[in-house]
């Protein structure tokens, strides 16, 4: 039995015709770059500025772009050698490996959006008390608990996946290890861990999304009654937060609330969380934030100056 298990998959990629797959891998090489870039000038922006640092709302876009960061590079340097590769396979454990952490990382990032929009709530309804709720320790708090939630949600599921036989057929129609396409390559009956599978994904997704629903709702209907100048004030903070939770919950709330046999659908999921998502970070906070900016420039010059004193 032993001998017969297999020891890789092979990943059909997007396509096998050379130069779409050429253009892709510049492309995609590109918008790496970017995310890599994007996220990473966040991350050191929010550390190093003083101001930012102790603002819980950057804070915790820190730790946001810090998981997209990490998320990206999961799934997309191998994909981008990938397109240059005629055979394009993954070990068995690195197949295991990569859905571990896309997990862990997603159920993070579907937590902290959570409770960034608690923190909104109260700097939003609750301005006098927002420093003292938001302290240090809750946010410390806050961040280490979404990790226990992304760490429980990825164990959850991997726990019965990871000791799973493969001896047959080992081939992936999509661009990296993606859980329910593994799932039924196994020389087994799956179908009661396919459903705990779209029942486990599916019901984080669906109840951070009511949640995070929810927790905007309150705050506009509370904002317009205390004063009708305020909504369009409040809608303006939020706007950013509530395209970012839309464009990431939509896609995935559609895939395990309607689940689909298209590869092209599957496919397209796949590029969206690996190279979009990561994206919006630092292009919708980062652009049109104000504070953000100028705590940039400030970072510049303070860098220009230390190069000119020595």
């Amino acid at each position: 039995m032993n001998s017969s298990m297999i020891s890789e998959f092979v990943l059909l990629g997007l396509t096998n015709i050379w130069e779409l797959e050429i253009f892709f891998f510049f492309i995609f090489l590109l918008a790496y770059a970017a995310i890599v870039a994007g996220n990473f000038l966040i991350v050191v922006t929010v550390t190093f500025d003083s101001h930012l640092y102790s603002t819980p709302m950057y804070f915790l876009l820190g730790n946001l772009s810090f998981l997209d960061m990490c998320i990206s590079t999961i799934t997309t340097p191998k994909m981008v050698t990938d397109f240059l590769k005629e055979n394009k396979t993954i070990s068995l454990w690195g197949c295991m490996a990569q859905m571990f952490f896309l997990h862990f990382l997603g159920g993070s990032e579907m937590t902290l959006l959570i409770v960034m929009a608690v923190d909104r709530y109260i700097a939003i309804c609750k301005p006098l008390h927002y420093t003292s709720i938001m302290s240090r320790r809750v946010l410390t708090g806050s961040v280490l608990l979404s990790w226990v939630v992304g760490f429980v949600h990825t164990m959850s599921q991997m726990v019965f996946t990871i000791n799973l036989p493969f001896c047959g057929p080992n081939i992936l129609d999509d661009i990296f290890c993606d859980l329910p396409l593994v799932l039924k390559l196994a020389c087994t009956e799956t179908y009661v861990l396919e459903l705990l599978v779209t029942a486990d994904s599916g019901l984080l997704s669906f109840i951070c999304f009511i949640l995070l629903l929810i927790s905007y709702t309150v705050i506009l209907v509370t904002v317009r009654r205390r004063s009708s100048g305020g909504l369009s004030k409040a809608l303006s903070t939020l706007s950013a937060h509530i395209t970012v939770v839309t464009l990431f919950f939509g896609p995935c709330i559609f895939i395990y609330a309607w689940p689909v046999s298209s590869f092209s659908v599957d496919k397209f999921l796949s590029v969206f969380y690996s190279i979009i998502t990561p994206l919006l970070n630092p292009i919708i906070y980062t652009l049109r934030n104000k504070e953000m900016k100028a705590a940039m420039n400030r970072l510049r010059t303070q860098h220009v100056r230390s190069r000119q004193i020595f």
